[in-house]
């Protein structure tokens, strides 16, 4: 049986209580354990174990046809590297990211300058700006493959009042990746707008007061005050929608599927027809820890670059 060691010390001395066998009780040990046990399981059973499962799959040729299980090595991995159409769609999604985020981050940017206000133009432009976010996927392509519609849509409406040929926009190659960007901007700009609009409810309003005692106009207000206060917000919006668009699937594949011509067609849509249409579960988790890998150096590289500039800012 333990026992308690109890000891008289002169002041400024050192106290040590505990068992007689040394070390901290079970519960600091294993308390803080315990309470994040249940996550961990379910982490373990819903993450973990599916990830490491696909990268195993990425080894055999598994079907869904229930054809049997085959042992092919790096088979899948070699006639990945080989497959134009991995390539071809894995350029389709680089090509909407390189499209998408510059807009998506520059237009949260103004819009919530223009909504940091008081009073009810304020509440309303935040309304406004924000509301499209909270549509489901399927909604916004219907409104959006309406407005591209040749003959009575509201763009080619626009175009033709206006003495301009109309445009066959998702039917057209080399329109259509931007007819799916403005529909991807308009829908998904309101999260980064809030993200941007809490960071500037955050910046203090005494240091704009000071700097306008000093004399500052708007202009250096915005440059050297906001700008440089909102840095690490603005990081971290470009890593979010830079990851986030790399895994555009929903917009595309509701209206164009992928087409015209496989012209729009991104590596998550190959993956999913390579799995669930053609059936080749191993072939499809060799794409999908391949563009894994891309998704993590994109991020690793973001975060090295945004690095690098806070320690040069200092």
């Amino acid at each position: 049986m333990a026992v308690q060691m109890t000891a008289r010390t002169e002041p400024g001395t050192r106290v040590e209580t505990g068992s007689a066998r040394g070390g901290p009780p079970f519960s600091e040990r294993w308390g803080g354990l315990l309470f994040v046990a249940p996550f961990l399981v379910l982490f373990a059973f819903f993450l973990l174990w599916p990830t490491l499962s696909g990268l195993w799959n990425s080894f055999f040729n598994t079907s869904l046809a229930g054809a049997g299980r085959e042992f092919l090595g790096l088979q899948n991995w070699r006639e990945m590297f080989g497959d134009p159409a991995v390539w071809a769609s894995l350029k389709n999604t680089l090509v909407f990211t390189l499209m998408s985020t510059p807009p998506l981050v520059f237009i949260a940017l103004v819009m919530a300058l223009l909504a940091n206000r008081k009073g009810l133009l304020g509440w309303f432009l935040r309304f406004s700006y924000f509301a499209p976010f909270v549509l489901p996927a399927t909604v916004v392509t219907l409104i959006w493959v309406w407005i591209y519609q040749p003959g009575f849509g509201l763009v080619n409406g626009v175009l033709s009042s206006a003495g301009f040929a109309e445009i066959d926009w998702l039917n057209t190659e080399n329109r259509a990746m931007l007819a799916i960007v403005i529909t991807t901007v308009w829908w998904t700009v309101g999260f980064n707008f809030l993200l941007y609009l809490a960071a500037l409810q955050g910046i203090p309003e005494q240091v704009y007061e000071a700097a306008a005692i000093d004399g500052a106009n708007g202009w250096q207000k915005l440059t050297r005050i906001t700008l440089p206060l909102m840095s690490r917000t603005t990081g971290l919006i470009i890593v979010l929608q830079l990851v986030a668009s790399l895994k555009i699937f929903d917009q595309i594949y509701l209206m164009t599927d992928g087409g015209p011509n496989y012209a729009t067609r991104p590596i998550i849509q190959y993956i999913y027809e390579t799995g669930f249409t053609s059936y080749r579960i191993g072939y499809a988790s060799a794409i999908s820890y391949m563009f894994f890998a891309v998704i993590v150096i994109v991020s690793i590289a973001q975060f090295k670059l945004f690095s690098g500039n806070k320690e040069a800012g200092r």
